[in-house]
């Protein structure tokens, strides 16, 4: 087979999403705004052949990878687990102290949740999330007092959560206790204290997989709507 064929050949729903990973970085880095990394996105899921593929990141980083060189060994997928995310320390036996004073404090992102962290609201607010965190280890605590003010902790799906925590005139949000984890989750207690505050835990998907569900959505709606237009193009030659 030529070069010359290559842009010709069918592209795969696996060389889209990795023309679809192209855009989502260059997204992330500025590179493209959301209306142009929705039009390309919509051209990516409709492209058939490399040669479709191949001028959707043209001007872009890692450009070369839009028109993968065609390989029939099968290469097995990668994917995080929760064993990449629990990183014991040895040196992370003290605990941490995360505190608000009329003021308000986050932990969210890329970060390393310690084996215990104690947190305090006094007249403010803070936030602790874990969706995209690092754990110490396979069980944390979070100590929270909330004094007329307000502790939110959010947690992906599979972590388990345990409240322990004491309200009064206040209280501690107990709607995610009790959901089993998945297999090696890490656990996440949450005690302390709140008065004339309340701590509360919320279970969200991570950032990146709400981003890829809307896609999968958009990819299905395309999806769609190319096979009915082949439809109705086989229809026409019918007629």
């Amino acid at each position: 087979m030529t070069d010359d064929a290559v842009p010709d050949l069918r592209a795969s729903d696996a060389d889209r999403e990795r023309v679809a990973d192209i855009l989502r970085e260059a997204l992330a880095e500025g590179r493209l705004d959301m209306e142009e990394f929705g039009e390309r996105l919509d051209a990516t899921y409709k492209a058939r052949t490399y040669g479709e593929l191949e001028p959707i990141t043209r001007d872009l980083p890692n450009a070369g990878a839009a028109a993968p060189v065609v390989s029939l060994n099968k290469e097995p997928a990668t994917s995080g687990t929760w064993a990449d995310r629990i990183v014991r320390r040895e040196d992370d036996g003290g605990a941490q102290w995360a505190v608000a004073v009329m003021s308000g404090f986050q932990r969210k992102g890329r970060w390393t949740m310690p084996r215990r962290l104690n947190c305090v609201a006094f007249w403010g607010g803070g936030e602790i999330d874990l969706r995209e965190a690092d754990f110490a280890d396979r069980e944390v605590v979070i100590n929270a007092v909330a004094i007329m003010g307000g502790v939110d902790v959010i947690v992906p799906p599979g972590v388990e959560v345990v409240v322990r925590g004491m309200g009064v005139m206040g209280g501690f949000d107990h709607r995610e206790a009790g959901v089993p984890g998945a297999p090696g989750a890490p656990r996440v207690i949450v005690t302390g204290f709140a008065f004339w505050g309340g701590v509360g835990v919320q279970r969200k998907l991570p950032r990146a997989e709400k981003q890829r569900l809307r896609e999968e959505r958009r990819r299905q709606r395309l999806e769609r709507d190319r096979h009915r237009e082949e439809r109705d193009r086989y229809r026409k030659e019918l007629e």
